[in-house]
């Protein structure tokens, strides 16, 4: 997916759509506003990330809808055990409460170069108003949102809401700060992208695809052919790409 440079001259269109995952997490603290501030400083043409939702319905910038016992303490700086961090579902606390949580001042184990700094899960609209006024103020180009729905069947009502409520809320607050057409939604859900896909066709849709399904049974599961086959990696194959331009000659694999 290309993206409308505000200046050419400075800033030649890329060939590759270059991704911030979770925003610039080998030298920030994941899914945190310092992270894609630095990913925007580094160059990057989108940024991703995870989306959770807190019981009191605000939308949180997260990877996991609980407490990650690696990278997160309590309030009172103490840890939790790997065994009791789904307890600390962010569907069952109140923002106020998640956002008392550090979860960057311990680093990331699998990151090494990863600064330690004190930081809580932030809202996506407040991680939206940060890059916004990054982008005016200092990089002067627009970047897209690659934005990822976390959600299961098993998961509703437990640790986040319905695939109609957890869709609506994004979209409604998506279309308060930005244009939809930099705006991408990506889910492992296809009830996701199928609610999306009916009720919100403008919306560009990635499908996140795992397993050993073809690519025919999972356009048959999904029901439509969606605007970016995203398979992970070690999936994609030739024959992947080939089926895929069969279907559509348009998609766009993506990994």
């Amino acid at each position: 997916m290309l993206i409308p440079f505000l200046s050419t001259a400075q800033y030649p269109l890329p060939v590759f759509d270059i991704q911030g995952h979770r925003g610039a997490r080998g030298l920030e603290p994941e899914n945190s506003i310092p992270a894609f501030l630095l990913a925007l400083d580094s160059g990057v043409t989108t940024l991703e990330l995870d989306l959770a939702v807190s019981r009191d319905g605000q939308l949180v910038v997260s990877h996991e809808p609980w407490m990650n016992a690696s990278i997160c303490s309590r309030p009172d700086g103490t840890t939790i055990a790997q065994t009791e961090e789904m307890k600390y579902n962010l569907f069952q606390m109140d923002y106020a409460e998640i956002k008392r949580w550090d979860c960057g001042s311990r680093g990331n184990p699998d990151f090494p170069q990863q600064k330690h700094r004190s930081v809580s899960k932030p809202l996506l609209r407040d991680v939206i108003i940060a890059v916004e006024e990054h982008i005016k103020n200092y990089t002067r180009y627009e970047v897209n949102y690659n934005i990822e729905i976390k959600s299961d069947p098993q998961g509703d009502h437990l640790f986040h809401p319905d695939p109609k409520t957890f869709s609506e809320l994004v979209i409604k607050t998506l279309d308060e700060y930005l244009p939809l057409e930099r705006i991408n939604i990506q889910s492992f859900d296809f009830r996701i992208l199928k609610y999306i896909h009916q009720h919100h066709p403008d919306i560009h849709l990635a499908a996140l695809i795992e397993g050993e399904k073809t690519v025919a049974e999972q356009i048959e599961l999904l029901g439509f052919i969606p605007d970016t086959w995203s398979p992970y990696f070690e999936l994609l194959t030739k024959e992947m790409v080939a089926e895929i331009k069969l279907l559509n000659p348009t998609s766009r694999p993506h990994h």
